[in-house]
């Protein structure tokens, strides 16, 4: 059945390659991103040809995840011209390299700012409509290092995903109960097929940062090498987009809490199981067993 779906951080990436599959699979996409007007206005010309070739109901939006009232005007936008939402997909994120302690804690609250506090201007802004609607679903893009393996020096990025995490868990027992569904879709380490580690920041105290070079430079710089060993060549960052297209696919009340698409096996999937698992137990125990879907935990 045909959606209509904002995907922030659309620019490209996950985000780009997400709004495609789904426009392509039948959906009507808003693809969201910052300065459509100045630096992204090539991306927003791609897509735009790209919905002209294969007619499909795809264009940008202007959504700067950075303001609230960016994103309220970008929803309010999309509801003028579809008249209706039905699921956003949170995936706008910004990734930093170096050492904790070189990021002052204005670096740390900006990593904030685009991962966690991004989404919550979102919700903000779609979830009254979702809300009256009585139906919605919100699809978080998280990542493995939230509970599986990872590297040091990227510390900023993996606190921010992991609070986007606990986020996301919360929002989905406070919206069940108004009929709106939560996906936490979790890639593992994609080197390729995204910008990120090619348009990582760094921290702003460079002193600091280059206190670490003697004794874990060469650890940095091969970095991005010792991840690439542990992904196998044929892995895909559209396979992410692809889940995101089968989850939004699926009957409402049967699309998976989590979903995985880790193709160097860092032991996220594993563990989430089990924390996924006692977190069921736990709302058991409270009697808030309602808060729960039906595939809270495996």
């Amino acid at each position: 059945m045909r959606q209509v779906i904002v995907v922030t951080g659309a620019s490209s990436g996950f985000g780009r390659l997400t709004a495609v599959a789904l426009a392509r699979d039948g959906h009507a996409v808003a693809a969201g991103m910052r300065r459509t007007a100045d630096r992204n206005a090539p991306a927003v010309a791609a897509l735009h040809r790209l919905a002209v070739e294969e007619d499909l109901e795809l264009s940008a939006v202007e959504l700067d995840v950075q303001s609230q009232e960016s994103a309220d005007l970008a929803v309010g936008t999309v509801l003028d011209r579809y008249g209706r939402l039905d699921a956003v997909v949170h995936n706008a994120g910004h990734m930093v390299l170096g050492p904790a302690e070189a990021f002052t804690a204005e670096d740390l609250a900006a990593v904030y700012d685009v991962n966690v506090l991004g989404a919550q201007r979102v919700n903000r802004a779609a979830l009254p409509h979702l809300r009256v609607q009585g139906s919605g679903l919100l699809v978080w893009v998280g990542s493995s290092s939230t509970r599986g393996g990872h590297p040091p020096f990227l510390a900023p990025y993996f606190a921010a995903k992991a609070a986007m995490d606990a986020l996301a868990e919360s929002y989905a027992a406070e919206l069940i109960r108004f009929g709106i569904e939560t996906s936490i879709v979790v890639p593992g380490a994609f080197t390729s097929g995204t910008n990120h580690f090619a348009n990582a920041g760094g921290p702003s105290d460079t002193a600091r940062d280059k206190a670490y070079e003697e004794p874990y430079g060469e650890l940095r710089a091969g970095l991005t090498d010792r991840l690439n060993r542990l992904i196998p060549p044929d892995a895909r960052a559209e396979s992410v987009a692809d889940e995101i297209v089968r989850i939004v696919g699926l009957p409402a009340g049967r699309r998976p809490f989590r979903s995985h698409v880790d193709p160097s096996k860092d032991g996220s999937e594993v563990v989430s199981i089990v924390a996924d698992r006692i977190r069921a137990e736990f709302y058991q125990r409270v009697g808030i067993e309602d808060l729960l879907s039906s595939t809270a935990s495996l």
